[in-house]
């Protein structure tokens, strides 16, 4: 793998290596990065989904090999390896800015709950060493941080009194000196966009340092964090929050009437207009959201799928536009540089909100899929109903097909990626949205949402940055559909690759390069399958499913309380064969709640904890009691089928309750099988299963951590059996696993 990685960059070329657990992926890739770093000068960025892996580069794996470069026999010529793990502006304290919330609480905060959760970061700050949101205590109000973190629009720059100990601008220059930097995949994603923009339109730099090489890490999260960052999104406490924060009607407080803001007789009139514009707007937004909350209620057998333009009157777009024009007309009667900064962050985020409104509402974006969504928990964290917010509106849209754009940006061998200086802040403007919001201006309908033509008289734009080509390494333990043979011809194993290479919109083979090895452990020692054979095709409970047709699952009707009491009775049963010591998968939260009221008084009984996502917290609250209690089994769905990571005898028994098909009737999901039928292909066959055989892979290698793991795998899905397809889940299966079929006895699903 380490050769394959060091060809690649060498040949600016483009690499997707599935590595089983236990390889040394990112040794096998950092070896030759750091190379690359130290030998050719480079930058190489090495990007991941999940924070467990950034931390364990960054504090583990990198300096290990850093600790060993003496002994490379580098020569005098290499350069000292220096690396750094990067993250986005707004997860930095800002000094100046925590200053000023502190001086203007009793007009920004809404209560009590927000007052003391602004002490709590005042009293963090004296103690933190590098001001990030990873080290800030858990806030009751975490809207708090809005006010005081780090923002483009909100930063003076080198005019900033802390511009030298500013947490930001520290942490800047030393990633504009690292040759390794590590980073998310939603930090990449942004500052990808971010160089997309027209060098004419201006509005601060990028986020990241140019580089050279890039490691994607993880690499099946890539297409949903890319969906996901090319998309838009608008939910109702975003701009509830911002609204209250300039003018709250009910408390007459807010930052457009605090005393302290320096204004003439001209001034004071503007702030009477800007604040009649607030409560416009207010009124606006919540006809605008109770608006969609009815849609959702009309639609549920949808999803709160949106399939055509302007079905709610968009009154919220003009009023926010509205305020914006006086947030800037206010800005030009303060003389106060702090509060020009403050009011240009505010215009530019209810532009921003007015813009997202226009292009959900009217459907601009074309080949994208369009819903709301509703969370009844309400949307302003805590107590959120009593505070006014209701439940969690949010109208959203995600690209059908990412890889087109994938492809034209980032994947195309004849892709360059432009070198643009990182943003430092400093510059008043009209306020473009920051990295983390904005989207490239793409040629497939995507509207120009905040490029805005220069006014007269501005400066000649600078000539466009330069571009160079990269080196891509895109890895994970999970990326193909099957385990291809040693014996097959090259042409042959590449198609295991097939669903990765067009879903991310790779060039196809050969120029791009495929790399499948298997794992280190022996796991024909180590584990065991067992396809329980008791339970009926899971018709109910979560989502249904034709037993062994082609077509895609169809939604759930709510009834199969039979079903869940045999699927209750067979958890049951293989927690005791293992005494504990058991995750349980579920493809829904529901048949996961519905299983744990089941078994919870048995498990007491038996003296085995249970955990259960959701209820008795989120993932890493569960996963933190399952670890320190010896007899336990958690419940765990969606997020607990990748990225965790138990060794030893506290996991030994991983069931998997159902194949881990996606629920068809999620927007997303429903839009890219109707994109597949319409264009005469097999959805089931091209997506739905490949992406269940690549879930079903996750959760199965929950398992085996380390040499010394052993335990058992369960499927308590016939259909693994019983469906013409169910042999491809277990063709994706480690070599060696040795499989067994089981039955209940008569009265043992009882």
């Amino acid at each position: 793998m380490a050769a394959a990685a060091m060809a690649t960059m060498q040949g600016r070329g483009r690499l997707l290596v599935e590595a089983g657990t236990g390889v040394g992926k990112s040794f096998a890739y950092l070896v030759p990065a750091i190379l690359r770093a130290v030998l050719h000068n480079e930058t190489v960025v090495v990007a991941t989904a999940t924070i467990s892996l950034q931390e364990q580069l960054i504090q583990k794996d990198i300096p290990l090999l850093q600790a060993t470069l003496e002994q490379w026999d580098l020569g005098s010529a290499a350069r000292a390896l220096v690396p750094v793990l990067a993250k986005g502006r707004g997860n930095y304290l800002s000094i100046r800015r925590l200053k000023v919330a502190s001086e203007r609480q009793d007009a920004i905060l809404y209560d009590a709950e927000a007052k003391v959760s602004l002490h709590v970061v005042q009293d963090w700050a004296y103690t933190t060493k590098d001001g990030t949101l990873s080290s800030l205590p858990a806030l009751e109000r975490p809207e708090v941080w809005d006010h005081v973190r780090s923002d483009s629009d909100n930063c003076l720059g080198r005019k900033c009194p802390t511009y030298q100990k500013c947490f930001y601008q520290v942490a800047r220059r030393e990633l504009e000196k690292a040759n390794l930097i590590v980073c998310n995949h939603a930090l990449f994603f942004a500052d990808l966009a971010m160089r997309q923009r027209p060098a004419a339109s201006g509005g601060g730099g990028a986020i990241l340092p140019p580089y050279d090489q890039l490691i994607l890490d993880e690499a099946h999260n890539v297409e949903d964090a890319a969906c996901e960052h090319f998309g838009l999104s608008l939910a109702q406490p975003r701009v509830t929050r911002l609204l209250r924060t300039l003018f709250s009607p009910r408390r007459g407080k807010g930052y457009l009437v605090e005393r302290q803001l320096q204004l003439g007789v001209a001034g004071s009139e503007a702030v009477e207009r800007a604040v009649h514009q607030v409560i416009h707007a207010e009124d606006a937004a919540r006809r605008f959201f109770e608006a969609l909350l009815e849609y959702a209620q009309r639609n549920l057998a949808n999803s709160g799928r949106i399939v055509r333009p302007d079905v709610i009157e968009n009154e919220l777009t003009p009023a926010m536009r509205d305020l914006a024009v006086r947030l800037r007309g206010l800005r030009e009667n303060i003389e106060n540089e702090q509060d020009r900064f403050e009011l240009q962050s505010y215009a530019r985020r209810a532009a921003e909100a007015a813009d997202t409104a226009e292009a959900l509402v009217a459907q601009t974006m074309r080949g994208y899929v369009y819903w709301v969504e509703v969370d009844d928990r309400g949307g302003g964290g805590g107590t959120a109903r009593g505070r006014g917010f209701g439940p969690r509106v949010e109208l959203a849209c995600a690209p059908i097909e990412v890889a087109p754009i994938l492809r034209r940006v980032l994947f195309d061998l004849g892709t360059e990626v432009r070198a643009v200086p990182i943003d430092e802040g400093g510059e008043e403007g009209e306020g473009e949205a920051d990295a983390d919001v904005l989207e490239p201006d793409f040629e497939d309908g995507r509207p120009p949402r905040f490029e805005r033509p220069s006014p007269p008289g501005s400066p000649t734009p600078p000539s466009a940055p330069a571009k160079k080509a990269i080196g891509i390494v895109l890895t994970s333990a999970t990326l193909a559909t099957r385990t291809a043979s040693a014996e097959e011809l090259t042409e042959r194993a590449e198609t295991a690759f097939a669903h990765a290479i067009q879903n991310l919109g790779l060039p196809p083979p050969p120029d791009t390069k495929t790399l499948q090895l298997g794992s280190p452990f022996d796991y024909s020692k180590q584990a065991t399958l067992y396809i329980d054979l008791s339970l009926p095709n899971p018709k109910s409970g979560d989502t249904r499913r034709g037993g062994e047709g082609g077509g895609g699952p169809a939604p759930d009707d709510g009834s199969g309380r039979g079903y869940l009491d045999v699927l209750a009775a067979r958890v049951l049963h293989h927690v005791r064969e293992t005494d504990g010591g058991a995750f349980v998968l579920f493809t829904s939260f529901a048949t996961l709640n519905a299983v744990g009221d089941r078994i919870k008084r048995e498990l007491d009984r038996l003296d085995i904890a249970l955990f259960m996502q959701g209820r008795d917290g989120p993932r890493t609250v569960v996963l933190k009691g399952f670890i320190e209690t010896d007899r336990a089994v958690l419940l765990g769905a969606a997020t607990f089928w990748q990225g965790v990571d138990v060794r030893g005898e506290r996991l030994r028994n991983v069931i998997i309750t159902r194949l881990p098909f996606e629920p068809p009737d999620r927007p997303l999901t429903q839009a890219r099988l109707e994109r597949i039928e319409e264009q005469g292909g097999n959805a089931f066959m091209q997506d739905s299963l490949p992406r269940a055989i690549i879930r079903f892979k996750q959760g199965f290698g929950r398992l085996i951590r380390s040499k010394s793991d052993r335990g058992r795998v369960v499927i308590l899905d016939p259909r693994v059996k019983t469906a013409r397809y169910g042999r491809m889940f277990l063709n994706a299966l480690p070599e060696g696993v040795r499989i067994e079929e089981v039955r209940a006895e008569a009265d043992e699903c009882f």
